[in-house]
C-alpha cells in the first residue's frame, strides 16, 4: 500500500511540473488566428533618417580618458 501511494505522489509531481511548463503556451492552432501584421519598413524613409544625422566634427575615442594627451609625450 505504501508503495502504491508513493508512486501515486510521483505521478502527481510529476503531472504538476509538466503542467507548470505548458501554462504560458498555446496550441499551434491559434497562432495563425491572432497574428497582427506588422508594420513595413520603408527603406527611403530609413536612409533619408540616417542622411539626417550629423557628421561629428571629432572622431569619438572610448578610450581617451584611459590614455595621456597627445601633447604630453615626450619625444625620443
Amino acid at each position: 500500500m505504501k508503495t502504491f501511494v508513493a508512486a501515486l505522489a510521483v505521478l502527481a509531481l510529476l503531472a504538476v511540473s509538466a503542467h507548470a511548463q505548458m501554462a504560458g503556451k498555446r496550441p499551434r492552432g491559434e497562432d495563425t488566428k491572432t497574428e497582427q501584421k506588422k508594420p513595413q519598413v520603408d527603406d527611403k524613409a530609413y536612409k533619408a533618417a540616417l542622411e539626417r544625422i550629423p557628421e561629428p566634427k571629432e572622431k569619438y575615442d572610448p578610450w581617451g580618458v584611459a590614455r595621456p594627451n597627445e601633447g604630453s609625450k615626450k619625444p625620443k
